[in-house]
Parts: C-alpha cells; sequence; structure tokens
C-alpha cells in the first residue's frame, strides 16, 4: 500500500472516529442539550425550560416507599362465610407512597383548623364549608353502653392526639387529602423560590388561596392573582441577560409540584398491609401469608415479648383487650398509633386498631379477566371547566357548589380558588378504545348490559327500544333535596319491598379489622363496604401518593 492511500485510510478512520463520537454526544441526554435536535434545554434566552438535573422523587411527608411487585389479591385463610367476594388473582401494583399511620387526631383538628381560619364558620357564605369537614363525634354512642367521654374528648383532646381519627366518611377523607396535597405543594414551593415565603400565614383568606391544580394551569390566578405572593419568592428576583424574570412560575416540568394525595386503591393497601419486602419464600409469593406480620398467629414468638398480641382487635366476646395487666393488648378502643411494631414496608397498624377506607367502589367480583394492573374500580374521569374566552373556569367565593348527600349532609364539592370540573364529553371519548364514558364506576359489573337479565327489543308502537330487564344491584333510592323557598331539607325514603340489594356506586371498600372486629377481619385480603357518605367509630384512613420515575429507589439500574 502506497503512502498515498495510507494517508487517506487514516483520514477516513479519524472521521469515523469523529463522526461516532458525534453521534454519540447527540443520542446521550448530556446536561442542557436536546439529544435528539441538538438544540439547547434551558437556554436563558428563551425557549424550553426542563430539570434536566431531576434525580429522584423525595419521599412524601409522613410517607413510607412500597416498591411495586405482583401478588395474589383476595388470598385469605378463612372464609367460613363463602361470601367469594374476595376470590384469590394475581395482580401488579406500581411502586407508590403510603403514610406510615392513619391520619390522627391531631392531623385532622389541624385541618379543621385551616379551614375554620380561612373560611369562617360565623360567615354564612362559608358556614357549610366548616360544618362538613366535621367528623361525627356522635358515632361512638350506642343505646345500651356509656359513651358519652368519647363523643366528647376523642377528636380533641390532647389524650387522644395520636389516636386514629374516626367518624370520617369516605368522601371526607378524600376531601382531606386534596387539602393535604395544596398545602404540601404550597410549601414545597415556598421552599423552592417560587412563592413568597410563609404566604400560606399572612396572604391566605376566602379570597387568596393556593390550589395546585389551579397552579399548573392559570399560575397567575392563584392566591386569587396576588401578585405580592406570586412575585415574593426569591426565583423571581433572578433576571436574564436583557433583565428579564426567569423561572416566573414552577410548571410540571421543574419536578418540584409534588404528586398528588389519594386515598388508596384496594389493591394498594392489601399489598402494603402484606409487608413482603423482606419475605420472598415461596408460601408467601404464592399468598399464604396470613398477616401483615410473620407468622399464623395473633401472638408475638419472640422470647422477649412472647405471648404478646400483635395488633389491637375484640379478643372475644366481652373481650376487647384481654385481662388487665396479663395478655392484654393496651388497648380497649383505639390505641395510640405506632403502639405496635411495623410491617416490614414500615407501616404501622395494618391489621387492628381501626379499619380503612380505601378508593374503590365495592363490587363482590375483581375483575381481573378485564384487568390485572394497579386494579381501580371507582374511575369518574373529568375535566377543566372552560369560560367563553379558553380560560380555566376558576371557582369565586360566590360559587361555591355544594352537595347535599342522601343522609342530609351538606359538603362543599368545589372551594373558592379551585378549578370547576365537568365531566369528559364527547371530544375525550369519540373514537377511543380506552374508555367512552366519564363515569365507570360499574363497568362490566352492575350496569343493564353485564346483567342476565338484559333484553332488548324494539317498540314498533313508540318507534324506540326496550330494555326489560332486573337490575343487578337493586339498591334503595333515597331522596333528599333543599327546598329552594324555605331552605329546608326534604327528605323521602325509600320504602319499597323490591328492594333486594345495599350495593350501588355510592359503597367504598374498607379494609383490615379495628378494634370492634374478631382476629378474622384483620386479614389483609377480607374486605368489606360502608356507604361513603356515612361513618363508624371503627373507620379510619390513611393517605398514598404514586410514585414517578424508575420502579426502584435506586434509579431503576438494573439488578446483577
Amino acid at each position: 500500500m502506497d503512502m498515498k492511500n495510507v494517508s487517506n485510510l487514516k483520514l477516513l478512520i479519524a472521521l469515523t472516529l469523529f463522526a461516532t463520537i458525534v453521534s454519540c454526544n447527540r443520542s446521550s441526554n448530556s446536561g442542557n442539550t436536546d439529544s435528539a435536535t441538538g438544540w439547547k434545554i434551558n437556554d436563558k434566552r428563551g425557549g424550553f425550560q426542563y430539570n434536566t438535573q431531576f434525580k429522584e422523587q423525595e419521599t412524601p411527608p409522613g410517607t413510607s416507599f412500597i416498591e411495586g411487585g405482583t401478588f395474589t389479591m383476595g388470598k385469605v385463610q378463612d372464609d367460613p362465610m363463602h361470601d367469594w367476594n374476595n376470590a384469590p388473582n394475581q395482580q401488579h401494583v406500581q411502586s407508590f407512597y403510603m403514610d406510615e399511620t392513619e391520619v390522627t387526631n391531631i392531623n385532622y383538628t389541624f385541618y379543621l383548623d385551616y379551614l375554620k381560619n380561612v373560611y369562617p364558620p360565623d360567615d354564612p357564605n362559608y358556614a357549610l364549608i366548616y360544618k362538613g369537614a366535621l367528623p361525627d363525634t356522635l358515632v361512638w354512642r350506642n343505646r345500651l353502653g356509656y359513651n358519652e367521654m368519647m363523643t366528647e374528648n376523642y377528636l380533641r383532646h390532647p389524650g387522644y392526639a395520636n389516636y386514629p381519627v374516626v367518624g370520617v366518611s369516605w368522601i371526607q377523607a378524600v376531601e382531606y387529602a386534596n387539602w393535604r396535597t395544596d398545602r404540601v405543594a404550597e410549601m414545597a414551593l415556598q421552599e423552592s423560590g417560587y412563592i413568597k415565603r410563609d404566604a400560606h400565614l399572612t396572604d391566605v383568606n376566602a379570597e387568596s388561596t393556593f390550589s395546585t391544580d389551579t397552579y399548573i394551569n392559570a399560575p397567575s390566578q392563584t392566591y386569587g392573582g396576588n401578585s405580592e405572593v406570586l412575585e415574593g419568592g426569591k426565583r423571581r428576583q433572578q433576571t436574564d441577560a436583557d433583565g428579564n424574570p426567569i423561572n416566573v412560575y414552577a410548571s410540571r416540568e421543574t419536578g418540584l409540584i409534588p404528586v398528588k394525595y389519594r386515598l388508596p386503591t384496594e389493591a394498594e393497601w392489601e399489598y402494603a398491609a402484606l409487608g413482603m419486602s423482606e419475605l420472598r419464600s415461596y408460601n408467601v409469593y404464592r399468598g399464604r401469608k396470613k398477616y401483615p406480620w410473620d407468622g399464623q398467629y395473633t401472638r408475638s414468638g419472640k422470647r422477649v415479648n412472647r405471648g404478646d398480641q400483635m395488633a389491637n382487635f375484640k379478643q372475644g366476646k366481652g373481650d376487647y383487650g384481654g385481662i388487665a395487666g396479663w395478655s392484654d393488648d393496651g388497648a380497649d378502643i383505639t390505641a395510640e398509633v405506632k403502639t405496635y411494631s411495623p410491617n416490614d414496608y414500615g407501616l404501622y397498624d395494618m391489621a387492628g386498631n381501626v379499619a380503612e377506607w380505601v378508593a374503590d367502589v365495592y363490587r363482590p367480583i375483581v375483575d381481573d379477566e378485564f384487568n390485572d394492573f394497579n386494579y381501580y374500580r371507582g374511575n369518574v374521569y373529568t375535566k377543566n371547566a372552560i369560560n367563553e374566552d379558553g380560560s380555566v373556569k376558576i371557582v369565586t367565593v360566590d360559587e361555591i357548589v355544594y352537595d347535599t348527600l342522601p343522609n342530609g349532609k351538606i359538603v362543599a364539592r368545589d372551594l373558592p380558588g379551585e378549578i370547576a370540573r365537568v365531566p369528559v364529553d364527547e371530544d375525550e371519548t369519540y373514537l377511543r378504545a380506552n374508555f367512552s364514558q366519564s363515569d365507570n364506576r360499574n363497568f362490566r359489573d352492575g350496569d343493564k348490559r353485564s346483567s342476565r337479565y338484559y333484553r332488548e327489543s324494539f317498540d314498533e308502537t313508540e318507534g324506540q327500544k326496550n330494555n326489560d330487564t332486573r337490575k343487578m344491584y337493586n339498591s334503595p333510592k333515597h331522596r333528599v333535596e333543599v327546598d329552594s323557598a324555605e331552605g329546608k331539607l326534604i327528605r323521602e325514603y325509600d320504602k319499597s319491598n323490591s328492594r333486594t340489594s345495599l350495593i350501588d356506586d355510592d359503597v367504598r371498600v374498607y379494609k383490615g379489622g379495628s378494634w370492634r372486629d374478631r382476629a378474622y377481619w384483620i386479614d389483609p385480603a377480607q374486605r368489606r363496604y360502608f356507604p361513603q357518605d356515612m361513618a363508624t367509630d371503627y373507620i379510619g384512613f390513611r393517605c398514598a401518593v404514586s410514585r414517578v420515575g424508575s420502579k426502584s429507589q435506586n434509579g431503576g439500574k438494573r439488578r446483577n
């Protein structure tokens, strides 16, 4: 090979190496350069803003990380009643976070105090907001028992501060989770410099509040459009080369707005309660783990505390705690949270103490044939209400919407400063394969077409189709409304003798045993239901937060 060819070969190799390096640099997500175009991200001169340094979702306050996986849902050890409402089925749950403990009395009274300060109950415009959030303290009463001490003291007395809150309906629990979302996001944005420090203490009133959804969709309308609060953060003081403010508002792309709090789904709650983090044996994987702790018994087998009860539950007729000083579970009603040891996920009282609301609408059958991933029944899809000018509709003080529940209680649906929500319509459902309507609570179960009595015929005289059917869930239909003239409640109870069930779209699942229940119910797979607008002295709740990004907390790196 002559020298000319050698030189050409060297040049070709050099060009190839250069092209490879350039290609690798473009294909890798290096810093602030878009791998697809080579354009700069986060250019101070304007354009696309994005957090390219995001590493890991912070663990939300008060929660533990639950790494998702597969498990046998509904596998119970004992089923003498043969309810057939928890047939075993294989499910996969995504990673999420869950409260270490149930929401406590002090947590909930802090929420009530916020509502009282922002929406004064002595103001007729806001009186129903605070009243609608109050727990029902009368749930402690028993016609043949003296429980007035709990009725008067359990919610507010400091002696019960760290006990789980009860007397809270499913609807109230959801509203608390929504409120908590806004308070955590509000604090996160203050700490990151997008909102004036301590604005939640100095600048909040009924007409000037923070809503996470409002901040994301119409940030300038947050705090009632109070520019002093919105421009008071330290980031607003930063400018680009031309002196213009940068990073005025945080967006989802910043990664600074926390993921919402909510009630856990039934599948999430059951998976978390089993606590299978450290127990990878064959029996556990196949669903033969009976309690949140290891073993088949309710008493500890460890030498240091052998014989002690592992949870707070009713041990027998007239026995709510055991013999005083011996074989006692330490509580006759509820116990202070963290009284008993946590499960392997770091969750306390996933058996006993109080049963807990979960998000799902109750049906006797979990439809795993249709879905076995993040199972949940209860989706009601909504969207932001839009004004004629194309902007989102923000609820004002004069536009608060209240719902009158079947039991006559009135609760606020939309608070001032929040975005009004409406059901999705044909614009979102047309030619979609994954959903066709807003309300999907009775999908494949309970609607007319899922009934074995469904028959469609054509009435030639009327010129229309008739549905000859008996509904699968023929539950009572009570009617409660407000008389617009006198402002009084009109109650009409369903006295029909043809009702066959209490199950409808407004009953929710609750899981876990309580201080009132026998050991049978503390099996995490057991399930029961209760009307979403009613409360008891044995049902509480805890919140969950979805995980974004990698499944595990090690950055999603493959384990070898």
